[in-house]
């Protein structure tokens, strides 16, 4: 429970609560200036109460920006991950990959802006820079500490902010602890099933060496999941010559990917620390976390643009209507259009594809404070962290329809609806030869394994990035009557060495181990999603598909795919100065950030038609200045002053000296070993209030500066440079790292927590009512950057994300229903040749969770997710591009690339605490 003081003008701070924070302004001068300090005693039975008041306290007392989720609150939504743990606070929104949370955007901007740390050691995700969250499980975490306003002892690479994730110590604890979890459930999509448990161990000991404490702790989460989706490639077509073709693009292929996944995440940690006296602590801790993604995937591909060169390019104006001697496609004349037409007799590319993907972390520290004499303090650390990203393929099929026109679909394709593809299929009737050559349209075929399809190619990938990163770091502190000085030391050496070997059989070699009917090859299974497809499947047999492959193993060799590794070093020499100065009305904590980066890369590349070693090397030094003015109006109100720097890198694959290929994504990869770091400068201007007893009311502007924009170039690769063993690369997707202009990011946060309990006596309420809360939180940028040539927002950024929720938590019973919302967002930059710049329409969701205390010890839950079950859409926009170009130009968003729902999830379960 709360307790609290009565104390005037309660009536008036009630219109805050009723308002959810859309009113926060109006509310700041409606406060009481003689506000006094009380205590809050919670009794545990109040959990979102308590998280939130250990959090608001860290909060208030930090001499920079941050927000904070306590450790009571991680876990309290169905939080399997750091990500989905801190999306609910102030200006966080995340990226989503199959709806699970992966990355996070701090106040709307792009996630390379933001770093991750375990106990202020920056780590590296396996992916790289972009730091990824869905590896790491909450269950590790004791608090999460999010800076938005950067600070000396950062990292330079830190732009939008930091998001540290405080592990658990036995000394957070009075004696001897154990807590733990453990429940279950299902996805509503596929009816799959849902596991999850954690425990964590931990105890003190008085020794005659000091005090020692011994933390263990472990968790598993295993989420079993079909996706419902499609996608489709656009393209400005060169045959379409016709009137009014400067506004059509055409898709080249359309494609549903069928995927049945099992993820996984699991971790085990350990910690002791060690206190020999009260002026010295040493600490050691290790954290070992996997993620891994077991995708069985279906994938159905028609070539639409199969017989593209049938069509001649004719400037003249459509004729009366004839019989159809083409394919049809990108010919206006046939009757078709971008959004609804037919295409006669063309391709099934389908491949069946089995990944074993498995992402683990292993970060090991050593550290320790000292207090010396004359209020001098030294601290260390030091730490190793290795990162693996094994990208692996236990084996795939490539499938394809034989030459004979008359034994391929003919496809009725409508694209009308941005939220559907419609796809009909029939038999190809072809009468007459040469010249008077006609196709029709046959009898409708509902399944799609009807047509004949033979495997022309059959893959095994072995593929692992490892990066192994070096950190070693000493800070000296004065504490002075009414400032501390801090300088501090920082070296950090990071390798990230790609390896792949593949075996990569053509259509003979693979007929030696797989059938040459896939009806051989695959289940009678009905299909799992809800999707209208327009046409039934059989999916694969993930067995028989490991039984091709440890054929494949035995008798074939694995061959390094050389173009695609690389060995890129990054070292880093980091020195800081920072002061913190305190006076009567708050402090003010300025310093600078000098670093000094040499890069390396090394790749097997083409220089002019000979393969060679290619070694790149690059090194820069940086300064990052920063001053953060903390102003206390009273003991309940703060402003907040900033001005701060950093400067993003290009991650690891983006500096190596060559092109990557993904054939199964049909992907090509460039790196820029001389493309320069993103620089940004910003100011911060916050207020914030702290009401009493409980409660909190932020407002807030922002502002950065930004100088070489980093972006990721888009186009087809149109060359056959990399074509080889068969596979045609020339219509292969390649994006690369380039630097734009300057241009500017701003915007606006505001944020509330509020409860009903303060106020319920004064206005003559029922106790029960006391329960009640809310949280609502939003944020709002606008951003401009110079790309190509053109203006544009910033790649990543969303004009508004916001979140708001209500809660009720009294008699042990505890019930929160929590929405996010994020605004589109420019995903890459492309050419009118592919369709235009791509975007991630707004993502939204609905979670619900509730929990009862059955006694201060033990407790049931239950957990709801994405109820609204509303899809990710990705699509393209060529809209700016025409206009640009001087074409008029009406919407073009509905030009969706990529459609997937994931269906409502549910899991419940018991929590134990002693």
């Amino acid at each position: 429970m709360i307790s609290t003081r009565q104390r005037p003008m309660r009536r008036a701070l009630i219109l805050c609560l009723l308002a959810s924070a859309a009113t926060p302004v109006a509310a700041f001068a409606q406060a009481p200036a003689e506000a006094e300090a009380e205590a809050i005693v919670v009794t545990g039975t109040r959990p979102i109460a308590e998280s939130e008041a250990a959090a608001l306290e860290i909060q208030k007392n930090s001499d920079s920006l941050v927000t904070v989720a306590a450790s009571d609150s991680v876990g309290r939504l169905p939080d399997q991950n750091i990500a989905q743990a801190a999306s609910r606070l102030p200006g966080i929104s995340v990226e989503r990959d199959q709806g699970q949370a992966r990355y996070i955007n701090l106040r709307g901007a792009p996630k390379t802006w933001t770093t991750l740390s375990f106990d202020g050691i920056n780590v590296v995700s396996p992916e790289g820079r972009d730091a990824r969250f869905d590896s790491i499980p909450s269950a590790i975490a004791g608090k999460i500490i999010v800076s938005k306003a950067v600070t000396p002892d950062m990292p330079g690479e830190t732009v939008a902010g930091n998001v540290n994730v405080v592990t658990r110590s036995a000394f957070d604890y009075a004696g001897f602890h154990i807590a733990g979890k453990g429940g279950l459930g299902f996805a509503e999509l596929g009816d799959r099933k849902e596991y999850e448990g954690n425990l964590v161990l931990s105890n003190r000991f008085d020794t005659g060496i000091g005090e020692i404490g011994v933390l263990l702790s472990g968790s598993y989460y295993e989420r079993n999941m079909v996706t419902d989706n499609f996608e489709n490639d656009y393209e400005r077509v060169s045959r379409d010559a016709r009137p009014g073709n400067a506004t059509r693009f055409w898709v080249h292929e359309t494609e549903n990917k069928l995927y049945r996944l099992t993820r996984k995440n699991w971790s085990v940690s350990g910690r002791v620390d060690w206190k020999p006296d009260d002026r010295t602590t040493i600490s050691a801790r290790s954290i070992y976390t996997i993620f891994t993604d077991d995708e069985a995937r279906d994938n159905y591909r028609f070539d639409l643009d199969d017989r593209e060169n049938d069509l001649v390019a004719n400037t003249a104006a459509c004729g009366a209507s004839t019989a159809n001697t083409t394919s049809g496609y990108a010919d206006i004349c046939a009757g078709n259009t971008p959004q609804k037409g037919t295409i006669y007799g063309i391709d099934i590319r389908q491949r069946s594809t089995l990944r074993a993907y498995k992402q683990s972390v292993f970060t090991n520290t050593l550290e320790g404070s000292h207090e010396l004499a004359d209020g001098w303090k030294l601290s260390w650390t030091g730490n190793y962290t290795e990162s693996k990203d094994d990208r692996s393929v236990v084996g795939e099929v490539s499938w394809e329809s034989p030459s004979a026109r008359n034994l391929r679909p003919t496809v009725a394709y409508d694209f009308t609806d941005p939220n559907f593809s419609r796809l009909t299929l029939f038999r190809t009737i072809q009468t007459g030869t040469g010249a008077a050559t006609r196709y029709t349209a046959g009898d409708q075929v509902t399944a799609v394994d009807s047509f004949a399809k033979t495997p022309t190619g059959f893959t095994v990938l072995d593929a692992v990035d490892t990066t192994k990163a070096y950190t070693g770091r000493v800070v000296l502190a004065r504490e002075l009557d009414n400032a501390t000085l801090k300088a501090g030391f920082q070296y950090d050496r990071r390798n990230k060495i790609a390896d792949e070997n593949q075996i990569s059989l053509n259509a003979a070699q693979a007929a030696t181990i797989l059938p040459q009917d896939y009806a051989q090859f695959s289940l009678d299974q009905k299909f799992l999603g809800e999707i209208p497809m327009g046409y039934t499947f059989r999916y694969f047999d993930q067995d028989k598909m490991r039984a091709a492959s440890a054929a494949a193993r035995k008798a074939f060799s694995f061959t390094p795919n050389t173009g695609n590794n690389y060995n890129v070093r990054e070292e880093v020499f980091a020195g800081y100065l920072v002061g913190t100065f305190r006076y009567d009305w708050g402090t003010v904590v300025g310093g600078v950030r000098v670093e000094h980066i040499k890069n390396e890369g090394r790749a097997i590349g083409t220089v002019g038609t000979a393969s060679q070693l290619i070694v790149a090397k690059a090194d820069q030094t940086l300064a990052f200045p920063s001053m953060h003015i903390n102003y206390n109006l009273d003991d309940t109100k703060k402003l907040r002053l900033s001005f701060n720097s950093g400067a993003a890198r290009a991650d690891y694959d983006q500096l190596r000296p060559n092109v990557v290929i993904n054939d199964t994504n049909e992907t090509i990869s460039g790196g820029n070993p001389a493309v320069r770091p993103e620089r940004a400068y910003g100011v911060d201007a916050y207020f914030e209030w702290y009401v009493r007893p409980q409660g909190y009311l932020m407002v807030g502007a922002f502002y950065k500066k930004i100088e070489d924009v980093l972006y990721t170039a888009r186009r087809i690769y149109n060359s056959p440079a990399l074509n080889s063993n068969n596979i045609d690369r020339s219509g292969y997707q390649f994006s690369g790292i380039v630097n734009g202009g300057t241009g500017r990011l701003f915007g606006m946060e505001a944020a509330a927590q509020l409860q009903l309990e303060p106020w319920t006596q004064d206005l003559g309420l029922p106790d029960f009512l006391g329960g009640f809360g809310v949280s609502a939180n939003v944020t709002l940028n606008d951003s401009k950057v110079d790309i190509d040539g053109r203006r544009m927002r910033l790649p990543g950024t969303s004009d508004f994300v916001y979140n708001i929720g209500g809660y009720y938590e009294k008699y042990g019973l505890s019930v929160r229903l929590q929405y996010q919302n994020r605004s589109k967002w420019l995903d890459t930059v492309g050419t009118l040749t592919d369709g235009g710049d791509t975007y991630w329409a707004s993502d939204d969701e609905l979670d619900f969770s509730a929990r009862y205390a059955v006694t201060k010890n033990f407790e049931i839950y239950f957990d709801a997710s994405n109820l609204l079950n509303n899809p990710g859409r990705r699509f393209s926009d060529p809209g700016s591009l025409l206009r640009a170009s001087g074409v008029a130009a009406a919407d073009t968003s509905n030009q969706t690339i990529e459609w997937e729902r994931f269906g409502r999830r549910y899991t419940g379960g018991i929590r134990f605490n002693f």
